[in-house]
């Protein structure tokens, strides 16, 4: 059986170019509603992973890119997330409400 960490790692991996989703909505979809936090640890621990896990595209509940901390650089979330056509103001998504990916309909 799959590994909790494994099975956020496929619903990331599905998230389209140029959109975002939460660490609740995965944690949701997941079976797991109250595991956001360990969504979160999922995505600390994805930087390495193969194939790659586009741990930029995941962020909190209101766009905030609260995990920014965990990337290679200060920075890097955004610039990932910027090169594919979002717009970050103040470390939150612009048109958060639009960009938002749910995977309980994809």
């Amino acid at each position: 059986m799959d590994s909790f960490y494994e099975r956020v790692f496929d619903v990331v991996r599905r998230i389209p170019y140029g959109r975002v989703t939460t660490y609740g909505a995965i944690a949701k979809h997941l079976g797991s509603g109250k595991s956001a936090r360990l969504v979160g640890w999922a995505m600390n621990n994805s930087h390495r992973t193969i194939p790659p896990v586009p741990a930029h595209r995941v962020v909190n509940r209101i766009g905030l890119l609260s995990g920014q901390h965990n990337f290679s650089f200060p920075g890097q979330m955004k610039e990932l997330l910027e090169n594919e056509g979002i717009t970050v103001m103040n470390d939150m998504v612009v048109n958060f409400k639009e960009l938002f990916w749910d995977p309980e309909t994809h």
